[in-house]
């Protein structure tokens, strides 16, 4: 509301005074030069004053901001063609007026980054980089309601991670998934999905029709068929998949979960779930 208020004073006084001047009316140091200076005082205000509305979200709309810039422009406009035109408590405070909405779109634009890096880090494994939880439930949620796409969901569970963890400690066992979390995305066809959806447990989605990521889901399996070197150690670890095609049934993840534990008691380390007929 201030910004608002601030153009409005700051533009009625520069339009008395090019009506004044063209008239030849125009006085120095009359009442309607303190406009200016009003507006710009309101114009100061708004830019680094949060009132009780702007605590509830965020700032001032662009369009007030760029107002405030093009009036400025257009006075420093006419300055530059015509020198000495417009008086010193003129130029002044249009110029104060530019350097203040710059520096608040600079703000504005360090805020919209911090945000949209908050949510990037919040939809994303700190350890790994891959996507988290989070973002994969919101995916497969997306996929579940999608009808006529061919695709698979894979649950990975790695087997003897808890031993090499005790064994060789936390350090270790942080690299060792990270390193798995690479083999496991550079065997990926593009488009698909790869989270970390907690301890040594991940989630894939694939796609693609049944064949062709039931393949992929084999070649996952092989990229751990030998060892890590991982702080001058050799590191085997295996994996357990857990293989569901999306028949349009629902309870994917659930259904995942269920075929993966078959594949780890089994030791058969891809278990896909019969199709329903």
């Amino acid at each position: 509301m201030l910004i608002i208020l601030g153009v409005s004073v700051f533009s009625a006084s520069d339009f008395i005074f090019l009506w004044l001047t063209v008239n030849h009316h125009y006085v120095f140091g009359t009442i309607t030069d303190d406009g200016w200076l009003i507006g710009l005082v309101f114009l100061s205000e708004a830019m680094w004053h949060r009132g009780n509305e702007d605590q509830k979200r965020d700032s001032m709309h662009p369009v007030t901001i760029a107002l405030s810039v093009l009036m400025s422009a257009t006075l420093l406009g006419i300055t530059s063609l015509h020198p000495g035109y417009l008086p010193d408590f003129i130029l002044i405070p249009t110029l104060t007026t530019l350097i203040l909405a710059f520096i608040r779109m600079t703000i504005a634009l360090r805020q919209a980054r911090a945000i949209g890096e908050e949510r990037t880090l919040a939809r994303t494994d700190e350890l790994t980089g891959l996507p988290n939880r989070r973002r994969f439930i919101s995916e497969l949620n997306g996929l579940s309601k999608s009808d006529g796409v061919e695709s698979a969901l894979l649950l990975l569970d790695l087997d003897g991670f808890k031993p090499i963890n005790d064994k060789h400690g936390h350090e270790v066992g942080d690299l060792l998934l990270r390193e798995v979390s690479h083999r496991f995305s550079r065997a990926l066809p593009h488009g698909s999905l790869i989270a970390r959806l907690g301890g040594d447990e991940f989630g894939i989605i694939l796609r693609g029709d049944r064949h062709s990521t039931f393949e992929t889901a084999l070649a996952l399996r092989a990229t751990l068929s030998y060892p890590f070197s991982i702080a001058e150690n050799q590191i085997s670890v295996g994996v357990s998949i857990g293989y569901v095609g999306n028949d349009g049934n629902g309870d994917l993840l659930k259904r995942a979960d269920s075929a993966m534990y078959h594949a780890k008691r089994e030791g058969i380390g891809v278990w896909a779930e019969p199709l329903r007929v």
